[in-house]
């Protein structure tokens, strides 16, 4: 099971392969109840999900608090927290089945993480979470100058944001937003998923300045007039 990750040194012990097993039958259990994901072939989950996840872990530096945005079926934070248990995780989503789905998946997987039912653009309001975390991250939520407004406010200053998008153009359409925001691009990484499933990127994006208190603007404005 998982001979791609095996062999891309993705994952390192039974113990995780196990886990990730696990996650996989939940993650196809739960697929029928309510639509958690369209991909759901195994090989293909371990490719387009699960590699894809994982890819990006050592990016994550050690030992932080990490909130996830837009969390789902639980990408990337539910991979990457198999594989670094060091982590601590706050899973962001407005979905309550959803929300349930993951406390499922956290408490059988024995997981160090939280789930918050709630928007995005709200959890950036409240003054118990604004600017309270190490990293935020997200996969698949919306484009990165929404997604900017979204999480940067999360992040404290000397934070950052792990962005996994399809696309690595979004940057230059993202470049005013982030910089209104207290971010700054720090880095983009490339990368092909195995057997020709599509290229990805990463964006890491460094939090410099503190988010002015204006934003995120709420009441839809970040997918409606994005910055």
């Amino acid at each position: 099971m998982f001979e791609i990750l095996k062999i891309k040194n993705l994952i390192e012990s039974e113990e995780q392969e196990k886990k990730l097993y696990e996650f996989l039958t939940l993650l196809k259990e739960w697929n029928q109840k309510f639509n958690l994901t369209s991909i759901k072939e195994d090989k293909e989950i371990e490719i387009k999900h699960f590699e894809d996840c994982l890819v990006g872990a050592k990016f994550f530096p050690y030992n932080k608090k990490v909130v996830e945005i837009g969390s789902g079926g639980g990408f990337p934070s539910i991979p990457v927290m198999i594989v670094r248990n060091d982590l601590s995780f706050t899973l962001v989503e407005s979905v309550g089945k959803k929300c349930e789905f993951l406390r499922n998946v956290i408490k059988t997987l024995n997981l160090n993480a939280v789930v918050i039912n709630k928007r995005a653009e709200d959890l950036g309001k409240d003054s118990k979470f604004r600017e309270s975390f190490d990293v935020v991250t997200a996969r698949a939520v919306a484009n990165l100058n929404t997604l900017s407004e979204y999480t940067l406010p999360l992040i404290k200053k000397g934070g950052i944001f792990i962005a996994y998008k399809s696309q690595n153009n979004e940057i230059i359409s993202a470049k005013k937003a982030i910089k209104i925001l207290g971010g700054k691009e720090r880095e983009t990484f490339n990368y092909s998923l195995s057997e020709n499933a599509g290229e990805r990127c990463l964006y890491i994006i460094e939090k410099v300045e503190n988010t002015p208190p204006l934003y995120p603007r709420g009441n839809g404005k970040e997918r409606s007039k994005p910055l």
